[in-house]
């Protein structure tokens, strides 16, 4: 199996690197990549390198994922996040690949308590959702076969993330305040990696066209990020008890208290009952992951 993947510096796609390494040869591009072309702002760049290498399944795990800059710049976040793979779907339907292609929460509007199903109407609140959106229906006009993974709250252990943040900062001052109404349920990098992988093997060998569509892919269970705060700083006090820990109080407040350029949703939540089925897995709790990160980067 030949696999052409996209975003390999990216937290998910470094996490790819590996989980697919045993599924085949994996030809990792970035937007550095020479000769062939692994830049999202290039499409039709992207489309040819498609064309030449011919894969079997290619793997977009890059996009434009700096939210709040999206709303100053909504023509570059339409071409990395809805035109880019629109030329990816294409050129796949031309070579029979399959593409597999990662999504957003943000392409709902956030209402409600009940978490999302993948056919739940859409209604995204701000332009990075809008585009993501945008991307995921330009796969599906396509034609191609394909995997669209929907997920939200993304960590790793490599590069910045909430936890660390907070960790930081839970030495650093004695009163922290973390917005407590936006529910979901954070996600590793490394449980989409190794769900990717496992959906890929399963849906090639049965070669099951019923298998192309929408999944949600997230952790099991549900939090805030006021929660997450907690439960980071709480294990990270057991693991290292010895830190200068000088935090006294983690105050929960609401999104008004942190305005931002684009609206966040405060219904992240999503079903994962498709994917659970179709695939035959189950999905750890949220706190499982982050326990792992913080033991990783403690």
């Amino acid at each position: 199996m030949k696999i052409l993947l996209f975003g390999n510096n990216g937290q998910v796609g470094w996490e790819l690197q590996r989980s697919l390494a045993p599924l085949g040869e994996v030809i990792a591009l970035d937007r550095q990549s020479a000769p062939l072309c692994g830049d999202l702002s290039q499409p039709e760049a992207l489309a040819h390198t498609v064309r030449t290498l011919r894969p079997d399944v290619i793997v977009n795990a890059a996009a434009h994922t700096a939210v709040d800059k999206a709303e100053s710049e909504p023509e570059l976040a339409r071409k990395l996040n809805a035109l880019a793979p629109a030329a990816l779907a294409q050129a796949a339907a031309e070579v029979g690949a399959w593409l597999v292609h990662y999504s957003s929460d943000y392409v709902f509007n956030g209402e409600g308590q009940t978490p999302w199903q993948e056919s739940d109407a859409t209604g995204p609140l701000s332009v990075y959702g809008q585009t993501k959106l945008e991307g995921e229906r330009a796969i599906a006009d396509s034609g191609c076969q394909h995997l669209i993974f929907r997920t939200s709250w993304v960590y790793a252990a490599r590069g910045g993330n909430f936890a660390r943040t907070m960790l930081r900062l839970a030495q650093e001052r004695e009163r922290l305040t973390v917005i407590d109404d936006q529910r979901g349920a954070p996600t590793g990098a490394d449980l989409i990696a190794d769900v990717s992988a496992h959906a890929i093997r399963q849906a090639l060998s049965a070669q099951d066209a019923q298998l192309s569509g929408i999944y949600h892919l997230v952790a099991a269970g549900e939090t805030s990020w006021h929660g997450y705060a907690v439960h980071a700083i709480e294990r990270a006090r057991q693991i290292k008890p010895e830190a200068s820990w000088t935090v006294l109080e983690i105050a929960p407040v609401p999104t008004s208290a942190f305005p931002t350029p684009a609206r966040r949703p405060l219904n992240s939540r999503l079903n994962t009952q498709r994917l659970q089925n179709a695939f035959g897995l189950s999905l750890p709790a949220w706190q499982n992951g982050v326990d792992r990160l913080l033991a990783e980067i403690l």
